[in-house]
Formats: structure tokens, sequence, C-alpha cells
């Protein structure tokens, strides 16, 4: 009895003293947040004072389970009330078994996590795709300095891959990292929060959507410059050839998800890695007329700016990094995975562009297979279009839901009214928006075919925008407290260095597609 009642008295002094920590936190908090580095929204508070109340329930439960054992001098199998094996395993930090408690009480089954070799995997996929066939028209225009960016790029898309992942947690009372945060549109709101608390996820919608269409218009681009290039004695152009790939592609109007698509995914990257040794072993049996001598540290300060647009869109991955981080079994071993995926791409993209200039120099095109001959680029084509009219639906689906949630299911306050019936069947005029959508990415593939440059002016525009200037700024603004001074200055340097190529990127491919129209130049 003695032990019950001083531990009810330690309870009110424990109690007391919570609320007066949690009343001054809350000020601390709003002082902070006059200053602009304040990270946490009212709804994160929330959920911190909801985690904390159920981790001191928890444990004053077992304090209260164990009293009550050696007053009633419980024998050693126990009774069923007091069996506690089942909470033993209890981990604020979602390292051990979780569930989802639906209303009911009962446990929601868990989605099944991957494994960090396949969270690598699919990093690879975005990283290591069709785009790397431009890299070697980057070493035309930089030399040398094209290889360093391509090795530097590599490393700063990886530290903001993980400075992003950052953003997603915050540290609660016990020094404790918890995830608060889904995704990057989440991240953004966080920032402009309270002010503007959807103006930042606005933003980021924008950017992804550009970024998604424009690598659909990429895809229609890339297969109509392939067939044309595989069969030059046909009377059909790059843009009639567009046509006949849109033609294939107005399926993906009707795709509910990427169930059926996601079947082909490893069969085509597994092409695309065959064609890319294809390529390679090409050039290698030419090795003996490689021109080292074309290689230098001279750039071409007109068209260099569009190499590294070229450069930064074949690495950016940071649109789906948050959710695929928050879909692993070991989230710990996500810094580990960015490092290997993002060192294999360095090595074989550099090798790839290196190998692939030394062999045609001057003569490199904006799609290396063009430059393959007849015989094999044939072959070699066909494979890439195939790969890339099976790509196309993954950009597409993606847009698709930005473009839903954002104008036509946002919890009632959307633009538009559903596109979905109350059955979930997708409305006509829904339909309708879905091919307009392919339609669109035909039109802009017929009227701008100049793969390279769409490819420099996409990475300019948004991949330097996603990859660089956001996830440092986020970082800085997020995890103010918490960063050391060498952490603020990469940030600094990051975003400084990253805004200067983003608006020499975007001014030069402009005026790269302006001096195309203009001077009718090949595609």
């Amino acid at each position: 009895m003695a032990h019950l009642i001083r531990h009810k008295i330690t309870n009110k002094i424990t109690n007391t003293v919570h609320t007066v920590s949690h009343k001054s936190q809350a000020k601390v908090s709003g002082v902070f947040a006059r200053l602009g580095f304040q990270a946490a929204t009212d709804e994160e508070g929330l959920g911190f004072a909801e985690c904390d109340d159920l981790d001191y329930d928890y444990r004053q439960g077992m304090q209260m389970d164990v009293m009550q054992r050696e007053d009633s001098g419980h024998t050693e199998d126990g009774g069923e009330d007091g069996d506690i094996d089942g909470d033993s395993h209890y981990q604020r930090d979602g390292t051990g078994p979780r569930g989802t408690l639906k209303s009911s009480g009962s446990l929601e089954e868990v989605k099944p996590k991957i494994t960090s070799w396949e969270a690598g995997w699919n990093v690879t996929n975005a990283i290591q795709g069709m785009f790397v066939l431009g890299l070697p028209y980057a070493i035309l225009h930089g030399g040398y300095l094209g290889l360093f960016l391509i090795i530097f790029a590599a490393v700063v898309c990886c530290y903001t891959g993980k400075i992003l992942i950052a953003c997603l947690y915050e540290e609660n009372e016990d020094g404790i990292k918890v995830r608060v945060r889904d995704s990057y549109v989440d991240i953004a709101n966080a920032c402009c929060a309270p002010r503007f608390p959807t103006l930042g996820g606005h933003v980021v919608n924008v950017a992804q959507l550009i970024e998604l269409v424009m690598t659909c218009i990429l895809y229609v681009v890339v297969s109509g410059n392939l067939m044309y290039n595989s069969f030059p004695g046909f009377p059909v152009s790059q843009k009639a050839w567009s046509v006949v790939a849109t033609a294939a592609l107005l399926p993906c109007a009707f795709l509910k998800n990427l169930k059926a698509v996601s079947k082909f995914s490893l069969l085509c990257t597994l092409a695309h890695f065959v064609i890319n040794i294809l390529v390679i072993a090409y050039c290698l049996s030419r090795a003996r007329e490689w021109a080292w001598e074309k290689v230098k540290f001279y750039i071409d300060v007109k068209k260099f700016p569009i190499s590294i647009g070229i450069i930064v869109f074949s690495y950016t991955s940071q649109i789906f990094l948050p959710s695929l981080e928050g879909n692993m079994q070991r989230p710990s071993e996500f810094h580990c995975m960015m490092d290997w995926t993002h060192i294999a791409a360095c090595v074989l993209k550099g090798l790839f562009a290196l190998v692939a200039y030394l062999t045609w120099a001057d003569a490199t095109k904006e799609v290396i297979t063009d430059n393959l001959p007849y015989s094999i680029r044939a072959v070699v084509n066909l494979f890439l279009v195939a790969k890339a009219l099976l790509s196309y639906p993954l950009p597409f689906f993606a847009a698709v839901e930005v473009l839903e949630k954002s104008l036509f299911q946002d919890g009632g306050r959307a633009l538009f009214p559903d596109c979905y019936g109350p059955n979930g069947q997708l409305k006509t005029w829904g339909l309708g928006l879905r091919v307009a959508l392919v339609v669109f990415t035909l039109l802009m593939a017929v009227f701008v075919p100049h793969f390279a440059l769409l490819m420099g002016l996409t990475g300019s525009l948004t991949g330097a925008g996603l990859a660089f200037l956001l996830p440092s700024l986020f970082h800085l603004k997020l995890q103010w407290r918490n960063l050391l001074w060498h952490h603020v200055f990469f940030d600094v340097a990051i975003f400084f260095v990253g805004g200067i190529c983003a608006i020499s990127g975007l001014i030069h491919s402009i005026e790269g597609l302006i001096e195309a129209f203009k001077y009718d130049l090949p595609d």
C-alpha cells in the first residue's frame, strides 16, 4: 500500500513538471517561429505530444503492473492479465513491430516493406535510365570539366537526397528522431508555415509536374529520333515517327495502377544495361582510333551550361526519395544505399560518356546511338524505343496523380469536381483530360524535337531546383538548430552554385532552342 501511495505522489509531481516543461517549450517555439527557424508545425507538435503521452502511459502502466505483481505475490507462470510479452518490443523509433490501430481497436495489416537492395534498384532505375544517352554530348561541349561535373553532380545529388530525408524527421524531448512528415510537399509546407502553410507544397507540385511532363515529352522525342535514324531510307520524318509512338501510348490514359507496367520494369532496365554494354563494347573495339587529343579543358561557353542541365537531369531522383525511405524495412540503411547507388552511377556514367566521346569525338550526336553503324544501330535503337515506350507510363501516371490530387481531389478544396464517380470509376471527362495530356506531350515533341536542348532545359528549370536549391534551403530552415558550421557552409554553397547553374543553363537552353528554330537546325 505504501508503494502505491508513494507512486501516486510521484505521478502528481511528474505531471506538473511535464506541464510546465511543455508550456515553456511552446514559448521558446514561438520565439523561434518569429525568427523563421521553427521546424514543427502545430500538427507536428500535436503528433509529438501524442507520442510522448503514449510512451508515458506505457511506462507508468508497466510500473503499476510490476508493483501489483509484487503486492499480490504472483506466481512464476503469471496470469493472463499480467502477461506483457506482447508489449516488450515497444519502440518509439519505429524499429520494433508496429501496426496501425483502426477505430475499432484492431490492427491493420502492415504493408510489406522493401529491402535496401530493392530501394537501391529503384534509385538506380531513376539515375541510370535512358538519359545517359545524352552524356557524351555533354563531354563534347565540356571536355574534362564535363567529366568533373558528372562526379560533382553525383556527390551533390547524393548529399541533397540525404538532407531531404533528414527534413522528414524532428527530435522529440528525449532526443529521439521521429518521422513527422511523409513527402516532399509536406517538407515544403512546413517551411512556409505558419504564414503560408500550403504555398511550398504548391511550388513543389508545380516543379514535379513540369519535370514529369517534360520526362514524358523526352520519351516521345527520343522514340521518334531513334526510329528515324534506324530506318533512314523510309519516307517518314522524325515527327511522323513521334506520332506513331504516341499512338502506341494512348492506352496509358486508361491506367488505374502501374501493376501491369511494373512487370516490365526489370526487363527494360536489364535490356538498357545490355545496350550500354554493347555500345561500350563497340567503342572498345575502336580503341586504337580514340581521339584523346580532342578531350581538353576548353569549354564551349555558350553550350556548356546546357551540358550542366543534361548532367543534373540524369541524376534527379529526389521526387520519390521520401516515399522510398518510408517504405524501407531498415530506414537506417538509407544513407548507405544512396552512397553505393550514386558511386556506381558516377563510375558507369563517366566511363560511358568518355568512351563514347573518344570514339566519335566532334561527330558525337545528341543521342549517342545515332553514331553507331547502321547494322548495329537498328537493333539497339529498336530495344531503346521499346524501353522508352514502356518507361513512359511511369512519369505519366505520376503526373496524372499530381494533377488529380491537387485539382480534383483536394479534400473538398479542389478547384474542380472529382473526376471519379461514387463507385471509383473514372468519369468520361476525366478520361478525356488524360488523353489530352498524352496529346500534349506529342505536340511538344513534334514542335520541339531537340532531345539534348529539352533535356538541358528541364534539368536547369526543375532538376536543379528539386535536386539542389530546395533541399539545401529546406535543410537550413528546418534543421537550423541542429546544424554544424560545415553543414551550413555546404548548404549555402550548393544553393548558390545550383542557382547560378540553373539560371545560366535555362538562359542558354532557351537561346539554343530559339537558334534551332531560327536557322532550322537538324533535330
